[in-house]
């Protein structure tokens, strides 16, 4: 298709002019993709929302996005502390540490270690401040 009539579909699909920048190429692969868009959904709120966080994040730091961890009920968390092996099961409300259940990371790694600790961070699931 010439990209005279790749405009004119812009126009029609997205109700609007296609950027100057976009060649035929360009013009082709957005219009497709509008297409499938239409036919088959968009992204959903959830996708929506996390890719716009990151787009934010992205604009306060350049070159750095962290994409945020998320961990099933199910997943065992392992540290060893001095020597010793320490298993955590995340739960659907919590987590489960030598059979008992704690509402968060924190309590389990302050108990391991005597000490207040941020427990995402003691089981390796936050990166450290660099």
């Amino acid at each position: 298709m010439p990209i005279v009539e790749l405009r004119a579909l812009w126009r029609a699909k997205f109700k609007s002019d296609p950027p100057k920048a976009f060649g035929p190429d360009l013009l082709r692969r957005s219009i497709a993709q509008k297409i499938q868009e239409d036919a088959y959904g968009g992204l959903d709120r959830a996708t929506a929302r996390l890719l716009n966080q990151l787009i934010a994040q992205y604009a306060k730091t350049p070159g750095k996005i962290v994409l945020p961890r998320r961990i099933k009920p199910g997943a065992i968390l392992v540290r060893e502390w001095k020597g010793t092996s320490h298993r955590v099961t995340v739960a659907e409300t919590g987590f489960v540490y030598q059979h008992h259940p704690y509402e968060n990371l924190s309590e389990i790694a302050r108990l391991i270690t005597g000490t207040r600790w941020n427990g995402p961070r003691f089981f390796g699931l936050r990166a450290g401040k660099e």
